[in-house]
């Protein structure tokens, strides 16, 4: 039996980590198996690169080294811990995916989109069914974001500007994807924003 491969994307601070537990929780209250997994990280090995790539200066590496971080990330993600649980049925929901690499790094800080699209191609080669778009506004994500403290702040710390570069590019993608992506307005209630992110999903649980 095929799983169901989510992923949740957005701008920082726009709630998915907080959706994706709500979601998680709503699904297996429906008898439903799932797997709650993030990027960077759902592996041993990509958490270790998570540490590399989310702490330190803005500047600690370039964007042609972070897409080839990531993306390696990613793959140790897809082989430990996306597929297993795809084979074995269950509801995978990854708290990012690729298109955040085609937006951080392929579109917020020049266009490097063709490189991460062959990256993917090449090691990846898998989408998921269904994406989940929490949009709002960049003032309030980064905001929400900066107001968390913790060490995990570089890229919140590149400012307003690239947010708002990076909320185009999701949009932009949306655009070009509309099968895949769900838009999800995040600057509702959560008891709203989780409702919505339901309502999105059970349609492709049969």
């Amino acid at each position: 039996m095929a799983g169901l491969f989510i992923s949740l994307e957005g701008i920082d601070g726009s709630g998915k980590s907080t959706q994706g537990r709500r979601l998680a929780e709503a699904l297996r209250a429906r008898g439903h198996a799932v797997t709650l997994t993030r990027e960077p990280g759902g592996s041993p090995g990509a958490e270790e690169i998570r540490r590399l790539v989310l702490e330190g200066a803005t500047d600690r590496w370039s964007a042609e080294t972070e897409i080839l971080l990531f993306t390696a990330a990613r793959r140790d993600h897809l082989e430990k811990t996306i597929l297993p649980a795809l084979s074995r049925g269950e509801v995978v929901i990854s708290d990012r995916f690729a298109d955040s690499t085609r937006i951080f790094q392929g579109i917020t800080r020049g266009d490097l989109t063709g490189i991460v699209d062959r990256l993917h191609a090449l090691v990846i080669g898998r989408e998921p069914d269904l994406t989940l778009l929490y949009d709002l506004a960049p003032e309030t994500g980064l905001a929400r974001a900066t107001a968390r403290a913790g060490s995990e702040m570089r890229f919140e710390e590149m400012g307003l500007a690239f947010q708002a570069r990076a909320r185009e590019g999701f949009l932009a993608l949306a655009a070009r994807h509309p099968g895949r992506f769900r838009r999800i307005e995040a600057d509702a209630s959560p008891d709203a924003v989780a409702a919505a992110s339901l309502a999105a999903v059970l349609p492709h649980l049969g």
